[in-house]
């Protein structure tokens, strides 16, 4: 598909429907979007990390063990404790979880993508933690789970690859029990003067060409470098989960705001 940008923004928008019909800065048919998402991430399932680490300068790995530490899974549940990660396929959150949990939680990752998700049970397997986390192919708008099952949802770095993220922010406040918790990670809105311009610079122009000499094809990476710019801001955002539902809704800004922690809980 060619990379040009149309009639659409190249800022955050103001209207969270249009991420539906955005893929990146093109504007897209009605229900095109999930396709080309998913061909993005078959194409890069295999370097998803590297994927992270050249869009984030590797502090998304800082950024995800903070939000694990936030989320602080019991080490000694009580009761059976169940954590959803969506969105996860190859188990980088679910891993952290369980481990930080001293393996006395289990983790169901969900994910629409079977490539990621096969990366996900490959590194599972090799880290012992097969018992401990489940792989299921589903989508955030639609969510395999019945109600008031999960302690805990979490989402990293997936939220703007869906295209109708109202049904999503929906779908977790649906299958968290009472007291449970949504933590989404996303990258998102820079807030220091220079940094953004200079974050701007990096993405658009380094990443992508460091992409296509990394993995062949740059054109994986200018979508989701574009698809970061697309994303509500952080109060947009804020506001978007406390209208599904959530109480005690906040954020917090790592890195200057190149990414975000939102946490919301269902009361």
């Amino acid at each position: 598909m060619a990379r040009e940008s149309n009639s659409l923004s190249k800022s955050s928008v103001s209207d969270p429907s249009e991420m539906a019909v955005s893929f990146g800065f093109t504007k897209v048919g009605e229900g095109e979007k999930q396709v080309l998402v998913d061909d993005v991430f078959h194409k890069v399932a295999d370097r998803y990390d590297l994927m992270n680490d050249l869009m984030s300068g590797g502090m998304h790995r800082v950024w995800k063990n903070a939000m694990v530490s936030s989320l602080n899974p019991p080490k000694e549940a009580a009761r059976p404790w169940l954590h959803l990660d969506v969105a996860g396929g190859t188990g980088d959150i679910a891993t952290r979880v369980v481990e930080r949990s001293k393996r006395s939680v289990n983790s169901i990752v969900c994910d629409i993508n079977g490539s990621m998700l096969g990366v996900g049970k490959e590194r599972a397997a090799k880290a012992g933690l097969a018992e401990h986390i489940e792989f299921t192919q589903g989508n955030a708008e639609e969510l395999p789970f019945p109600d008031k099952h999960f302690d805990a949802y979490t989402i990293a770095f997936g939220i703007r690859n869906v295209p109708q993220i109202e049904k999503a922010l929906s779908e977790a406040h649906r299958v968290l029990k009472r007291g449970g918790r949504f933590m989404c990670l996303e990258f998102s809105e820079v807030d220091v003067p220079a940094l953004d311009k200079v974050y701007d610079l990096f993405s658009f122009h380094a990443i992508p060409h460091i992409g296509k000499a990394v993995t062949g094809d740059g054109d994986p990476y200018s979508y989701l470098v574009e698809s970061i710019r697309k994303f509500p801001t952080q109060e947009r955002f804020a506001k978007m989960i406390r209208d599904a539902g959530f109480s005690r809704v906040t954020y917090r800004n790592y890195t200057g705001g190149i990414a975000a922690l939102h946490s919301g809980w269902k009361i």
